[in-house]
């Protein structure tokens, strides 16, 4: 019972908080109608303007015809509104016989005014949540014809928080007020949001006309704008900045999954494979088919198919590089330039396999749900929720990479392997064996980055090749064989990358690096790690 008495009196309350502000509402007459019937377009906006100064029963009901389109008009100037019983004047408020009546047509300009009106009408709701909704949407369009209605909401506002969401938008409107005061204060208020979008509402205050002279005569509100503009700049800097290194952590994350395997092959065997960037391919194609096959006999479990596509694509890779260390590599050891070759033909074997069972075009994987989108960390920055995740996905295989090479039986032999071949094989260890193991590994965590590449775009038989000559810059950079060396390498390669890209573009700085590299390499030839133990070999 005391909510439905709440209501009328919320509505009394209204009504009489309407009545007796400075901007009282006034009777609406056919002469304030009349200017939309006609084609001055300024007349019509200032015929708007009296309608939201108003803003009593008869003036919103005008408004809302305006913005759904069923405000008519007749030939001899007589606005109606449209409704299932026929045409009423809005006015008396009775039904009129208007058979020739148009629909009253507005620019975009004026109605995004009507939008923004109505949605002023709802600052003096009696529901919160309406005034957030009503404060927001005025905050991403402002317009001056609201002031009135933001002063009376302004005024009466209770909520601490809302206050200053509306002190904020009262600045945004009355930074042209004829009162130099008053300008200064919202000045004030616009610089101290702190948003990027308050750049276009400050720059006209500090702009010159052609004359030499200031649009703003005063003083005073320029610094309080200049402030504000500088401020601003500072933080989009900050975000350029953090959006620059976002961007080199993520590529870094992507070339270290491509070049994990590659250094530990690269480092054990001392093969230069060409093919190592189809495992990655081989990857994603398997994560493709796992996708494909929950969505077909799971569709309910669609969001967790990463799961079951991790171990599918380490697997499918693994077994085709074990495949190839076995019928192929192993009869190319110490054979450098032949082994390249090789290996160059099985990655064009390779791709044309798999455009005969996938076909030429791109296939998409689709990111689940817990995926997409994405975190807004700063004003103008947004952070990918499928590239944060690649990001904490690289870290998670680099190491369990590291946990197999130094904390398992499989690693002591590999690193054994590595150090010293002959000293290895005369203390019992089959290097062989070893070898096909490692080359299996290494090509199962290229896999997992071909799985971590799916979810960032789209999947074609040629998705290797684009990181190949990458990974190899990674694992010399890094020193071959290490696997800390690799991680620095990548990620180091991605931030310089990013870095460059904005002032050169993305192909000289891809040169760039490749001369920063071939420069470091001859002054350090091992790289940044070098590899610790004695070789017989040496």
């Amino acid at each position: 019972m005391t909510g439905s008495l709440a209501s009328p009196i919320l509505r009394v309350l209204l009504a009489l908080f309407i009545a007796f502000t400075p901007f009282a509402a006034h009777a609406l007459t056919a002469d304030d109608l009349a200017p939309l019937a006609g084609d001055d377009f300024e007349a019509k906006s200032a015929a708007i303007d009296k309608l939201i100064a108003n803003a009593d029963a008869s003036s919103v009901a005008v408004l809302n015809a305006l913005a759904d389109g069923s405000l008519v008009a007749t030939d001899d100037g007589h606005v109606y509104m449209q409704t299932d019983d026929g045409n009423k004047d809005p006015i008396t408020n009775k039904m009129a016989d208007a058979p020739d009546a148009q629909a009253i047509t507005l620019n975009n300009l004026l109605r995004t005014k009507v939008a923004g009106a109505l949605s002023g009408l709802q600052l003096a709701s009696p529901d919160i949540a309406k005034r957030r909704e009503a404060v927001a949407a005025l905050l991403r369009n402002p317009d001056a014809s609201m002031k009135p209605l933001i002063d009376r909401a302004r005024a009466a506002e209770t909520d601490v928080e809302l206050k200053k969401r509306l002190d904020t938008l009262w600045a945004m409107t009355a930074l042209h007020d004829p009162d130099a005061n008053k300008r200064l204060e919202a000045a004030q208020l616009v610089a101290a949001r702190h948003d990027l979008d308050m750049y276009e509402l400050l720059r006209p205050i500090v702009a010159k006309k052609s004359d030499g002279s200031y649009s703003e005569s005063d003083e005073r509100v320029r610094a309080a704008a200049e402030a504000g503009i500088k401020e601003l700049d500072s933080i989009q800097r900050r975000s350029e900045i953090a959006g620059t290194i976002f961007a080199g952590l993520s590529l870094g994350s992507v070339l270290l999954l491509a070049a994990l395997g590659l250094a530990i092959t690269y480092g054990l065997i001392g093969v230069i494979n060409m093919a190592h960037g189809e495992f990655l391919m081989i990857g994603a194609y398997a994560t493709y088919v796992v996708q494909n096959l929950v969505q077909h006999y799971a569709p309910a479990a669609f969001n967790w198919y990463p799961l079951f596509a991790v171990p599918a694509s380490f697997i499918a890779a693994a077994l085709v590089g074990i495949v190839l260390e076995r019928l192929v590599l192993k009869h190319l050891y110490g054979r450098p330039l032949e082994t390249l070759l090789t290996t160059f033909g099985v990655s064009l074997i390779l791709i044309q396999a798999t455009r005969t069972i996938f076909g030429a075009q791109n296939v998409q994987v689709t990111n689940p749900s817990w995926m997409s989108g994405g975190v807004a960390v700063m004003q103008n920055l947004i952070l990918p929720y499928n590239r944060l995740t690649i990001l904490a996905f690289s870290l998670a295989v680099v190491l369990i990479a590291w946990a197999v090479l130094t904390r398992t039986r499989l690693g002591l032999f590999v690193r054994a392997v590595t150090q010293n071949r002959r000293m290895a094989a005369c203390v019992g260890v089959k290097t062989a064996r070893v070898d096909s193991y490692a080359f299996a590994f290494g090509a199962g965590i290229a896999g997992l980055g071909g799985c971590a590449l799916s979810q960032i775009g789209n999947v074609g038989p040629d998705l290797g090749q684009s990181y190949i000559i990458d990974s190899f810059m990674a694992v010399v950079l890094g020193g071959v064989g290490q696997l800390a060396g690799t991680v620095i390498g990548g990620f180091g390669l991605g931030l310089v990358s990013k870095a460059i890209e904005p002032f050169w573009g993305a192909v000289l700085a891809k040169i760039a690096v490749l001369v920063l590299i071939v420069l470091f390499i001859q002054k350090r030839p091992q790289g940044m790690f070098a590899l610790k133990g004695r070789s017989a070999e040496a």
